[in-house]
């Protein structure tokens, strides 16, 4: 039985010449499959809602942080309290679908106004998983006089620019056994490798990443989404938690970065998106990517 059959899915494997950008005219289908990879546009707690329960090894998503970013079909200015509601909801379908060895690796930050919204809601999921792992995803660092990597400035005499965001890594038990070494680093010190009995020249890479967007001038080169993130993210997490072709959730796809890295990685991607524009764009950019162009 196949992938797609065992999720009672048509496969739809597209052929390279037919892949062209989405427009709003063109209609989308609810769920597709691309490759070994599905898309679904839809609610996404009813998507996962259809899923079968202990069914996807590794949840890597972004969801709409509440900060007042323009998407084009869903409003990022909710009451506070609805949406952690919500979100508690989401990650309540995300449990149901996760396998008993599973990660889930959230990625979420708050604004200079809004602070203390990840916290809020990381608490609020005590109920549902283990914080393994709290990694920090650095976009921008300086380091003396110089500095690297970008950021979208802060104007405020108050505040200064966010420079990072918050992967949370979340467990049913917090006792999942993770590929440390997937995105281990080299010693600076090469004479640690035998007198620390070490095996090769890697260490644990710890839990600050530095993973800087590559440089845009307009923001039609993220596909006038407004929350992207670099595809290297989703790779390492996929490394980390280090199973061989796994089966890989996003609940928020966007224009499809996580599914990109499931192709890269030799994983299989099931992705899920509210608006037909971006599901499009996460079509052709797969296809892209597998066909060796993206």
């Amino acid at each position: 039985m196949t992938y797609l059959n065992a999720l009672n899915i048509e496969s739809v494997v597209e052929q390279p010449q037919r892949a062209r950008p989405v427009t709003e005219a063109e209609p989308v289908p609810r769920r597709q499959g691309v490759g070994r990879h599905l898309l679904y546009r839809g609610d996404c707690v009813k998507v996962m809602g259809r899923l079968p329960a202990a069914s996807v090894d590794v949840v890597v998503t972004s969801p709409p942080y509440n900060i007042g970013l323009s998407y084009r079909t869903y409003s990022d200015r909710r009451a506070e309290e609805d949406y952690l509601d919500w979100m508690v909801g989401v990650a309540t379908a995300v449990r149901r679908v996760m396998a008993p060895t599973g990660s889930f690796f959230l990625n979420i930050t708050g604004s200079s106004a809004m602070p203390w919204l990840p916290f809020e809601l990381i608490v609020r999921l005590r109920s549902l998983f283990r914080l393994q792992n709290h990694i920090t995803w650095v976009k921008s660092i300086s380091i003396g006089d110089d500095s690297v990597g970008h950021f979208k400035p802060v104007r405020s005499e108050r505040f200064l620019h966010r420079n990072h965001e918050h992967i949370f890594h979340l467990t049913l038990n917090g006792a999942v056994p993770l590929k440390r070494l997937a995105v281990g680093v080299p010693f600076k010190d090469k004479s640690n490798i035998a007198r620390r009995q070490h095996a090769q020249d890697l260490r644990c890479r710890g839990d600050s990443w530095f993973i800087p967007y590559e440089t845009v001038q307009a923001r039609s080169q993220k596909f006038n989404h407004p929350g992207t993130f670099p595809v290297m993210l989703p790779r390492m997490c996929m490394r980390l938690h280090g199973q061989a072709s796994p089966v890989v959730l996003d609940p928020f796809m966007g224009t499809g970065t996580t599914l990109i890295a499931a192709e890269q990685e030799g994983a299989r991607g099931i992705g899920i998106d509210l608006d037909a524009g971006y599901v499009g764009i996460a079509r052709t950019r797969l296809l892209s990517t597998i066909r060796g162009h993206g």
